[in-house]
């Protein structure tokens, strides 16, 4: 199976990574793991005043700062995964890469880091589950 992981760096995200090691019947190492984060993007100003290679840089050294962990707690658990960052909209942009990587299933966190945005926007669980046409499967 073929499945997409969405990380944040969250207590949520550490949540679902162990809910997927402890699980290891359905969730095994014989499956494809991608990890998947997403940046929000700086402000036009700001990547104009640094220059597009050291925002791409900005965007590749968080965005590992986020993988990074994730991986080192799937490894433990015998589980080898690939990355895949985005920068955009989290809900937009993790619902594109599921359905355009044409993944099985995508396992996210009920919440993330963004608890203020989600009382304005709507969380960004809410709004993958609203456009993504993978199953998608929540862990609290």
């Amino acid at each position: 199976m073929k499945i997409l992981l969405a990380v944040d760096g969250s207590a949520y995200t550490e949540k679902m990574l162990a809910y997927l090691a402890a699980h290891d019947a359905m969730f095994g190492s014989d499956n494809d793991y991608t990890l998947i984060t997403v940046q929000a993007p700086l402000p036009a100003r700001a990547r104009a005043a640094v220059g597009a290679e050291t925002v791409n840089e900005y965007y590749e050294e968080e965005s590992a700062k986020v993988t990074g962990a994730a991986l080192q707690l799937l490894k433990r658990s015998g589980i080898e995964a690939k990355t895949l960052h985005k920068v955009g909209a989290p809900g937009e942009q993790i619902s594109k890469a599921a359905d355009g990587g044409k993944f099985d299933l995508l396992v996210m966190g009920s919440h993330g880091h963004s608890a203020l945005a989600n009382l304005v926007m709507g969380s960004v669980a809410t709004q993958v589950l609203a456009h993504c046409g993978v199953p998608v499967l929540l862990v609290r």
